[in-house]
């Protein structure tokens, strides 16, 4: 009996069907493409998957309190330029641009913050019109042409943000120790500390959070601060990686984020979330635009596959949600 009931509420965790959709995506390109598997694949598969999954860690938080960040797309492109371009115009060294680029991105996410908690102005308009000034005042600098960045070659920075060794065949960036990093802090900090029951108490009944003493603004300034860190820092890692810091980068982000965070289980509306089934939805997301390009599926037809697996993991969350509250 007990063991049925462990299967119950394995079955009824919201990481339950992204775990199962993950195995699967992978069964499925892997049977058709075996090079799926191949070291070199799944060296560069991970390369990319931590930079947007840096920014869908702190989205899960921010979206839990019932917040979200549309803005964090335009930051991923404008904290690198920014920094890039006090680094090539001899401002300040390069270690000092960086942390000038997250100062500013954090400041960004205070206006964000302030403007939803104070103001009561949606989260979804505030950090609309924040997308348009962030890309708007990164392309009026840039004049939209990508900025220099191999000149900082051998930098300290740079080793420590994408240093790059190998294990056996794969190959492996120093950013996948950061992004593993922030999933253990942040999914510490929301399942097992006091600051995670203010966030979902902050998204499930900000009324009652309020009464029993929870600074709700707050808290929901620091998320709004914490998303747009985050995003400046993975598009600097990216910036390093590729050696190109383009102030169109990012563009589309902020939505695919969002849909990695709800495919992992984190409600919409806000009061619940899950780290660990946002990494699923990184995992999958990612490896699904992989594997398309491995069997040789269209990229363009990506979104396609998007929106089909958004629609059929709110159809199962909203399945799983019924037969939880039903009991069975």
């Amino acid at each position: 009996m007990e063991h049925r009931s462990f299967i119950q509420r394995f079955i009824g965790r919201p990481e339950f069907g992204p775990l199962v959709l993950l195995l699967v995506e992978v069964a499925i390109f892997w049977s058709i493409n075996p090079d799926f598997l191949s070291p070199l694949n799944i060296s560069n598969t991970l390369a990319f998957t931590v930079e947007l999954g840096l920014i869908a860690l702190a989205m899960t938080l921010l979206m839990t309190s019932g917040e979200f960040d549309l803005s964090v797309g335009s930051l991923f492109g404008f904290s690198p330029v920014l920094m890039w371009t006090l680094f090539n115009a001899h401002i300040m060294p390069l270690e000092l641009g960086f942390v000038v680029a997250l100062i500013v991105a954090a400041l960004i996410g205070l206006v964000n913050g302030w403007f939803v908690t104070k103001l009561k102005i949606p989260s979804f308009l505030v950090t609309l019109g924040m997308l348009l000034v962030v890309r708007g005042t990164a392309l009026f600098v840039t004049d939209g042409f990508p900025q220099r960045t191999w000149s900082a070659g051998g930098s300290v920075l740079a080793e420590a943000l994408v240093g790059d060794f190998y294990v056996g065949p794969f190959r492996i960036y120093a950013s996948l120790f950061w992004f593993i990093a922030a999933a253990i802090i942040l999914g510490y900090v929301l399942t097992k500390s006091r600051t995670g029951n203010w966030i979902q108490a902050a998204g499930g009944n900000p009324g009652a959070a309020r009464a029993r003493g929870v600074n709700v603004d707050r808290v929901k300034i620091g998320l709004f601060m914490l998303s747009s860190v985050m995003a400046a820092l993975a598009g600097i890692i990216s910036s390093v990686r590729t050696s190109a810091a383009n102030p169109n980068s990012g563009t589309g982000y902020e939505l695919e984020v969002i849909a990695m965070v709800v495919i992992g289980g984190t409600a919409l509306t806000g009061g619940r979330g899950t780290i660990i089934g946002t990494v699923l939805g990184i995992l999958i997301l990612r490896i699904m635009r992989n594997g398309i390009v491995l069997i040789g599926v269209p990229g363009l037809a990506y979104n396609i596959f998007i929106g089909a697996i958004i629609l059929g993991m709110m159809a199962l969350h909203s399945w799983l949600e019924r037969r939880h509250q039903a009991g069975t």
